[in-house]
């Protein structure tokens, strides 16, 4: 908690830096400066892993309301959506609160037509939940729209709460049906264009994209390693992922997540805290866009998943923490003692508390072949002002809070690399 090495690191990443969307020079930059930042902390095995990432770019965009009144509208095109035509498109807006209700209209009411979903952030009992929830509007919705013939998808952008940003984020096509091009819209612009359309009024829309595709580039994970005293084979994986969208800086998502890792890492080496086994460090890359790094990363080490004895991931933002996720594969009989002696380490800075519930992307790859996952939950508090939005900058992390994370990935990272056993057996 009295690390600031960590916090000028990130600061480094966000400002020097910047956005690291996959492909992009500023994601380059990023694998260059995290690795000698690993050499110069003293870690061992620091390595570049060559990962093929897609590489998609925003280009110039805007959007603008021609009726019933003149209104710049601020919006953000979905990752991996096409653009329009050079001269951009115009259409009459249909706004729909769910896909049934876009269902019932039909397409004689959507056909030509940009759809503008207007979903209110999703009730749940955490925001991560109410996050998962309302996402499917920007994945499914431009299909949803174009099957009914529609000519461009508007979304209410995913946040609860209006800071007059447009959030990103990626979207997916349906095959088989026309891509027509897809972007999320401020709050108060989706409320702004609602209200018309209930008024009766005609709401008219010129967009304008020019994202594309370009050819698949070449990107990298991070390695570096704090190597273990006895039993050096066995591997802790701790990280985070380096890519980031192209707007704001990426610092919650997830700047903070490597920038703490690393930090973990560098401080078990300053404090000559060198546990039983390996602790490596993990910067995946591409897990906004394609999750090609986490791929790779389960490639590279083979059969060596036998020996990993439990991963760490970092990408919940840098808020608050509340406590810490834990997934864990059947059999781990002596894993409910060293959870509760975790619980109690971390209890002193508020994140002693065992949830069910979250996980890194990156670790899905791991977790799926039987190593137990972990994770710090951030309360989310404002997560979802920043996420995925311009919004998301060095700024908006609170130094306590970072530290906070930084403090549970160290403790995590030290106590199952030196606990005598593992949490669960070897890996078929």
């Amino acid at each position: 908690m009295r690390d600031r090495e960590g916090l000028r690191k990130l600061r480094y990443l966000c400002k020097r830096i910047g956005h690291r969307l996959s492909g992009s020079n500023g994601l380059s930059r990023a694998v260059d400066w995290s690795a000698a930042q690993m050499i110069e902390d003293g870690l061992a095995n620091v390595r570049k892993l060559p990962v093929t990432v897609p590489h998609w770019v925003r280009g110039e965009e805007r959007a603008r309301a021609v009726a019933p009144e003149r209104r710049a509208l601020t919006m953000a095109g979905y990752g991996g959506s096409v653009g329009t035509s050079a001269g951009g498109l115009e259409a009459d807006v249909v706004v729909a609160a769910s896909f049934e209700e876009l269902e019932g209209f039909g397409r004689d009411r959507v056909q030509g037509r940009i759809v503008l979903f207007n979903a209110p952030f999703a009730d749940a009992t955490d925001r991560f939940e109410g996050y998962g929830k309302t996402a499917q509007y920007r994945t499914q919705g431009a299909s949803r729209a174009a099957e009914l013939g529609a000519v461009a998808c508007l979304v209410r952008s995913l946040t609860p709460s209006s800071r007059r940003t447009a959030h990103t984020g990626a979207m997916r096509y349906t095959p088989a049906v026309p891509r027509i091009p897809a972007a999320g819209v401020s709050i108060d612009d989706a409320e702004w264009i609602a209200r018309m359309v209930g008024a009766g009024r005609t709401v008219r829309v010129r967009l304008e994209m020019s994202a594309r595709w370009l050819p698949d580039a070449q990107s990298a994970n991070v390695v570096g390693e704090v190597r273990g005293r006895e039993l050096p084979g066995e591997i802790v994986v701790i990280g985070g992922h380096l890519d980031s969208w192209d707007i704001g800086q990426g610092a919650h998502d997830d700047g903070s997540g490597c920038v703490a890792s690393m930090q973990a890492a560098a401080l078990l080496m300053r404090l000559s805290l060198i546990p039983r086994r390996t602790v490596r460090v993990v910067l995946w890359t591409n897990e906004e866009n394609g999750t090609a790094g986490a791929a790779a990363y389960r490639s590279w080490i083979g059969d060596e998943i036998r020996n990993h004895v439990a991963a760490i991931e970092m990408d919940m933002g840098a808020e608050r923490p509340a406590g810490f996720g834990c997934s864990l594969p059947p059999g781990a009989e002596t894993a409910g003692t060293v959870l509760a002696r975790l619980e109690g380490l971390l209890d002193p800075i508020g994140a002693g508390r065992r949830l069910h519930r979250g996980g890194g992307t990156d670790l899905g790859p791991l977790i799926g072949a039987g190593v137990p996952g972990l994770w710090p939950v951030s309360a989310a508090e404002r997560y979802f002002d920043w996420h995925h939005s311009a919004a998301d900058t060095i700024d908006a992390v609170e130094p306590d809070g970072f530290r906070r994370n930084l403090s549970v990935m160290a403790v995590l990272a030290y106590v199952l690399a030196d606990m005598p056993g593992r949490l669960a057996g070897p890996q078929a």
